[in-house]
């Protein structure tokens, strides 16, 4: 229990609102060893955090993300979403999964990944997404650390793996079980899951040897973590 990675799913949003610098900081304050964010790009191409495609379920706008330019969103939101390079700036020294939307658009998936390399943050930051978002990051950097999310129980082919070479294999915590876990350990990769909040899921899911667990309640994760 002890070694299982605790990430704040889009920081601490239980606290503090989500995909904000805020609620990353928070999420750290709180034990995480790493923070999941969602990136987009506006009009204008900047990579920001944002989960949805419009401002209007975080923000009360119903414009969206991609009609607007960077220094629109920055008036809209009084300068409360972060841009990447922001967000990598308050988790330095941090790990950072970064979320991509999917369907991928290579080039937006380009511009994300080169940031981060200018930013010199590769080290610390992998990926995660459906296969095509993922493809679009390998074809990026062929270095990358990738998470694959995987939304089924029927194993990705052997052709997606051999292209995509993920490290991880990200499930919905509510598709795993011990077979699936034996499996997945088996085969080579690190299991990690999504997003658990309550207790008794998440002591199912360290007791079964998960090997990350990305939740809104990271608190609460980690003060199991340390019951052991």
């Amino acid at each position: 229990m002890q070694n299982v990675t605790a990430v704040g799913h889009r920081g601490d949003p239980y606290r503090v609102r989500e995909n904000t610098i805020d609620s990353l900081r928070s999420a750290l304050d709180q034990g995480a060893d790493a923070v999941e964010f969602d990136v987009r790009l506006t009009r204008d191409g900047v990579p920001v955090l944002l989960h949805d495609e419009t401002l209007k379920r975080l923000w009360e706008l119903d414009r969206p993300l991609k009609s607007l330019s960077v220094d629109e969103v920055r008036g809209l939101t009084d300068g409360r979403v972060p841009t990447l390079v922001e967000a990598l700036a308050a988790t330095e020294g941090s790990r950072v999964m970064v979320d991509l939307p999917s369907p991928a658009d290579p080039r937006a998936v380009r511009r994300v990944v080169d940031e981060i390399r200018e930013y010199g943050a590769e080290d610390r930051v992998y990926y995660c997404a459906g296969a095509d978002a993922m493809l679009a990051v390998r074809a990026a950097d062929p270095s990358a650390e990738i998470a694959l999310t995987w939304t089924s129980l029927a194993p990705p082919r052997p052709a997606v793996l051999e292209a995509v070479r993920p490290r991880w294999l990200n499930y919905r915590f509510t598709l795993v079980d011990r077979d699936l876990t034996a499996r997945v350990h088996r085969d080579g990769y690190l299991l990690s899951v999504w997003t658990p909040d309550t207790r008794r899921s998440m002591r199912r899911l360290l007791d079964m040897g998960v090997d990350s667990i990305t939740t809104n309640r990271v608190d609460v994760l980690c003060g199991l973590r340390k019951k052991g």
